[in-house]
């Protein structure tokens, strides 16, 4: 029996993150550019959406781009944001016929003209797909997502349409970016690295973590449902005794 139908149907994770993590060191085993780990890695997130579609998934936020990927070498963020607009523009009829509905989040403002035009184009023209949500996190930065948070609301305090004693959790979660989707429950990070690397932090305060050493483009299904049956192995406790969740 495949992993895949070993799955719980009915203790899926509603939202699942991923740290796509390992394209450039795959490509370093085959002896190529990195840039050819990066193509490659679009063959894996098709592969996973698929994956997150058949299973019923809600949503399935991928962490595309990061504040901190400008730093890379020029050639290579080039490479990114060009082969980010073929992508997007390629995969929209995919995602039509799977009932897909792309969203972004981070500051999307900033990326090139192009990137922006394409991913513009590509949320509009799935926006009434009502199966899986399809979350690109682009030019994000945790940290980012919480000062734009904490400025928005210190805005409203200094309006005086928000009084500082009466801020909650959920005034807060309203500032993010990420304020109309469920936070994860399960966060994979692959190529056998074990940190967050400035990912969803308010978000995943109460995720299951799952690591592996599997090189990004080499990800499939498989080791997705691997991912999902040790989720649903766990124990989610939420600060209660084992007794209380039982």
């Amino acid at each position: 029996m495949e992993l895949i139908d070993q799955i719980d149907r009915s203790n899926i994770p509603e939202h699942i993150a991923i740290i796509m993590d390992g394209n450039g060191r795959w490509a370093k085993k085959q002896g190529k550019p990195r840039v050819f780990g990066h193509k490659n890695g679009v063959k894996a997130v098709r592969e996973v959406t698929e994956g997150c579609a058949e299973l019923g998934i809600n949503y399935l936020t991928l962490y595309a781009f990061s504040t901190e990927n400008w730093n890379r070498p020029k050639i290579e963020v080039t490479a990114l944001m060009t082969l980010l607009v073929e992508t997007i523009k390629s995969e929209v009829k995919t995602l039509n016929k799977n009932n897909i509905r792309l969203e972004t989040i981070g500051n999307t403002e900033a990326l090139p003209e192009k990137s922006k035009k394409a991913l513009r184009n590509a949320i509009a023209e799935t926006k009434d797909n009502t199966g899986l949500c399809l979350i690109l996190a682009l030019n994000y930065s945790a940290k980012w997502d919480i000062m734009q948070a904490v400025k928005s609301i210190a805005q409203k305090v200094e309006d005086q349409s928000l009084h500082a004693d009466s801020i909650t959790e959920s005034d807060f979660e309203s500032a993010l970016s990420t304020k109309n989707i469920p936070d994860p429950e399960l966060l994979i990070r692959t190529s056998g690295e074990s940190r967050i690397s400035n990912f969803l932090l308010w978000e995943i305060a109460y995720a299951e973590l799952f690591f592996t050493s599997v090189l990004w483009p080499d990800f499939t299904k498989e080791h997705l449902a691997k991912a999902i049956l040790d989720f649903q192995n766990r124990e989610r406790r939420f600060g209660k005794t084992s007794e209380q969740v039982q």
